[in-house]
């Protein structure tokens, strides 16, 4: 048992005098009789969570019992398997929980850090490792295959993206007009599109429309052979073998304008 530390104030004359007395984390208001006796006439413990306690709180009190563990996951109090929303939602709920007690919440934001550290950390190593591999499976191929990845790029994620909303704009463009209308205006609209990537990139007009419309015959060629395997269940009445080739050289072209050099 800790050793009770005494602070007395004589509060009046007399025989008896208030004095507070405290043993680890607890306060107690007692009063000494005429004859030495020590009676407590109340006690209150300061052990409130998420804030200084009181006048009489004890600052370095051991609020949060994890703190001192060496694992971080153990500290914010979950599974090594845990996502990152997760993680953050626990480091969340513990800040606010120990909100004010400073050292708990430097080793909570220490945990965290370590374990988003080592998560970046893990995902960089893979996506080395990864181009490792590809590198090297690209070294010990044939050389016909060699010489077509010449031909090829792979652009940002960002153009990607934004190439891959455009095809899929106009290929749901095409589905939704397909009762009305035929996809020649939105065939027409991806061919335009397919040439102007390619021209960015090529720099040459002629090359870049000769490219373009070579993709879309192939997409075009490969459709009609496509279509009529698929069973007449699987689409909606509405869906003609047009629309179905349409679709197939939406792909063609989207893969054409962004992958090709």
């Amino acid at each position: 048992m800790q050793q009770a530390a005494f602070l007395a104030r004589p509060l009046r004359p007399g025989p008896r005098h208030q004095l507070y007395v405290r043993a680890g984390w607890a306060w107690a208001e007692a009063s000494v009789t005429a004859g030495g006796r020590l009676r407590l006439s109340r006690c209150s413990a300061s052990l409130s969570v998420g804030a200084a306690g009181g006048g009489h709180g004890d600052e370095h009190a051991p609020l949060f019992s994890r703190q001192q563990a060496w694992d971080p996951y153990k500290i914010l109090g979950v599974d090594h398997d845990a996502s990152e929303e997760e993680i953050r939602s626990a480091r969340n709920f513990l800040l606010k929980q120990y909100a004010g007690h400073e050292e708990t919440e430097e080793a909570i934001e220490g945990a965290y850090e370590k374990i988003i550290m080592k998560s970046y950390s893990h995902r960089k190593k893979s996506k080395i490792n990864l181009k490792s591999k590809i590198k090297k499976q690209v070294e010990e191929s044939p050389s016909w295959f060699k010489a077509m990845l010449v031909f090829f790029e792979v652009p940002s994620a960002e153009i990607i993206s934004r190439r891959l909303a455009l095809f899929a704009f106009i290929a749901g463009w095409s589905i939704v007009t397909s009762a009305e209308t035929g996809p020649t205006f939105q065939l027409a609209l991806s061919i335009v599109s397919c040439i102007y990537f390619l021209n960015e990139k090529m720099k040459n007009l002629s090359r870049a429309s000769a490219t373009g419309f070579g993709v879309f015959v192939g997409g075009w060629i490969m459709g009609s052979l496509l279509a009529p395997m698929v069973p007449a269940s699987a689409v909606p009445h509405t869906w003609s073998i047009e629309l179905l080739s349409s679709l197939v050289a939406y792909v063609f072209l989207f893969l054409g304008c962004t992958f090709l050099k």
